[in-house]
């Protein structure tokens, strides 16, 4: 695998931040150790400017080429945050967090990213400004939203930005990448119900939530089935439902429901919000008990632009010695969309290997996929601003 040589020998030490990170797991906003960490980081490798408290917890650091004729800035962009997930891995260094673990390989990300920018702080052969971003918060949070909202692009210059994650089942040092919509629309929605409870042997004197509820989770299906054209994306998901009574002989009162929706177009996202009220308003009607939504947009349709996604493909097969893989679309949401919204840019995948999947217990970051994302890093500053 022809990655850069630098960082294949720093693979130990690269291994090292990233165990250390494993063991210590911090959720959405709460990383300030791991923020310290990358702050303390930055300035031992020489940066030229770090600044923290960017998206509450986010950390920049800013890298000079040896030139600046060209005047281009990059950013490369790492999330930090764990999941709340009980850790089952056994290893040495598995989590000491009750409740929390890194199980979709932040910490490799992160520790990948390091890698990049102390290489790039030691050599400095391009020509251009990099500034490496950490973010918290990618796991529901939207800390990529609250970095841009706090003006990181404008504040930096950044004209293009780039972002990766680890990928279980692709081989280790891989690639994939798709033009276009990559990452679906990730919204939420929550549902409450409220009818007339009773005795569970007299249901004619009630308004039956459960059924009324029941007869929605359904109907909600049909967003997908009936409303939307076939040929795009849409996923219904309800992922909770919960009753005011857990009496055998009750009829409750009130009935929770809460859920996700899954676009990969804005047509497609209006149509489902707006299927989801008409739905909810009939089935009040026809059983006579009330509904009340709450429909959240959170993550946007992530969009790969056409020039940087080719960029990317052709980066990643320098480094992997081999054609990068088209990606399928993938209805998971990732909130560096809010940071391509902003700016044009990339975001890639790189094999973990036969791994469990993210968001599993089992999960592992492969420590072997390092060299090849962080000399990925190292690769798009170095081709996409090459020194004179």
């Amino acid at each position: 695998m022809p990655i850069k040589n630098r960082l294949a020998e720093m693979l130990p030490e690269i291994t090292e931040w990233r165990r250390d990170l494993h063991e210590h797991p911090e959720i959405l906003f709460d990383t300030h150790r791991t923020s310290g960490i990358v702050a303390d980081k930055l300035k031992e490798f020489g940066c030229d400017e770090i600044v923290t408290g960017i998206g509450r917890t986010g950390v920049v650091g800013v890298i000079k080429g040896k030139q600046n004729a060209s005047g281009k800035v990059i950013g490369l962009r790492a999330d930090m945050d764990a999941l709340p997930i009980h850790e089952e891995t056994g290893l040495e260094y598995a989590s000491k967090t009750p409740d929390a673990m890194h199980a979709c390989g932040h910490d490799g990300h992160t520790a990948m990213l390091l890698g990049a920018a102390k290489y790039l702080s030691e050599t400095r052969n391009f020509d251009g400004t990099v500034v490496v971003i950490f973010q918290p918060a990618e796991e529901g949070g939207g800390g990529g939203k609250e970095m841009c909202d706090d003006g990181m692009m404008e504040q930096f210059g950044i004209q293009e930005v780039y972002g990766m994650h680890n990928w279980p089942g692709l081989p280790v040092g891989e690639f994939a990448i798709r033009s276009g919509p990559f990452f679906a629309a990730a919204d939420v929605f929550e549902i409450e119900l409220e009818g007339r409870g009773g005795h569970a042997a007299k249901p004619q004197e009630t308004i039956d939530t459960t059924v009324m509820a029941s007869q929605l989770v359904l109907s909600l299906q049909t967003i997908a089935s009936r409303n939307v054209d076939p040929t795009e994306q849409v996923v219904v998901s309800v992922t909770s439902f919960e009753t005011s009574s857990k009496a055998h002989n009750v009829i409750p009162q009130k009935v929770s429901i809460k859920g996700t929706v899954r676009t990969l177009s804005a047509e497609v996202r209006d149509l489902a919000e707006q299927r989801m009220g008409e739905i909810c308003a009939g089935v009040a009607a026809t059983y006579g008990g009330t509904i009340e939504l709450d429909y959240h947009r959170n993550y946007p349709v992530m969009v790969n632009s056409e020039e940087q996604t080719e960029f990317a493909a052709r980066v990643a097969e320098t480094v992997s010695g081999k054609p990068t893989h088209d990606a399928p679309l993938v209805m998971g949401g990732e909130d560096f969309a809010f940071m391509l919204e902003e700016r044009p840019g990339a975001y890639i995948v790189v094999g973990n290997g036969d791994t469990a999947m993210v968001h599993h217990p089992e999960y592992n970051f492969n420590d072997e996929t390092s060299p090849a994302g962080a000399s990925w890093w190292a690769e798009i500053v170095e081709q996409r601003m090459p020194a004179a």
